[in-house]
């Protein structure tokens, strides 16, 4: 499976970039601690004397830059990182869904990069990120079916399958999932991304008896 990013969408997002971790995994749900490691950033962010200046972030203010760019309003369709932060400052608990999702939402949260996980079962052929065409759809996981036109997309051969926004039911992972990717999704550039696919090559390890490799592609 190879992953690109688009032209088009290149010229319009000249920074963007992908860290991948491809691994085995196990989808059970998360032990105390990774419960434990959850409430610890939650708490971290309701800590700090504004805890709304970390939407002001770089990479959130990046990708909101980038949705400006390929037409799309980013206060209407955010990306999963801010959405989880705003869920925070509110007081609310990330969501409990098994291991994997929880880690997922955990890195997000911590990099302020939205990421997308897909069962690799489910993914057919190669992929390239690229932005959304009229008359594109899909269901969103827990929503509505988005409108995809000018949103950021991941492709395979069956067409749109994930974006920074939300992934589709068709690649989510479940208690069943076996084999996953996780893209992390900058658009300020690819500085820090070995960071974070290291940190969620380790939480796979540690929480969801994971295996795999990672790579960068900007």
């Amino acid at each position: 499976m190879v992953i690109t990013i688009d032209g088009t969408l290149k010229a319009k997002c000249p920074r963007a970039a992908l860290g991948c971790v491809t691994a085995q995994v196990e989808a059970p749900t998360s032990p105390e601690a990774l419960i434990t490691e959850l409430n610890n950033c939650e708490q971290a962010i309701l800590r700090v004397p504004e805890p709304r200046a970390v939407l002001e972030s770089p990479q959130i203010l990046a990708t909101r830059a980038a949705y400006k760019a390929l037409g799309k309003d980013p206060a209407r369709y955010r990306g999963s990182a801010e959405a989880l932060l705003r869920r925070v400052i509110a007081g609310k608990n990330l969501p409990r869904i098994n291991a994997v999702v929880d880690i997922i939402n955990l890195v997000s949260v911590e990099s302020r990069l939205s990421i997308g996980l897909y069962d690799l079962a489910h993914v057919q052929g190669d992929i390239v990120f690229r932005a959304g065409r009229a008359g594109e759809t899909y269901k969103g996981i827990g929503k509505y079916d988005l409108n995809l036109e000018g949103l950021p997309v991941f492709c395979d051969a069956l067409g749109p399958h994930g974006s920074p926004t939300s992934d589709s039911e068709r690649t989510m992972v479940t208690s069943e999932t076996k084999n996953v990717l996780a893209i992390i999704i900058s658009f300020g550039g690819k500085e820090g991304l070995d960071r974070w696919t290291q940190r969620t090559s380790e939480l796979f390890a540690t929480y969801a008896s994971g295996s795999g490799e990672t790579e960068i592609i900007s």
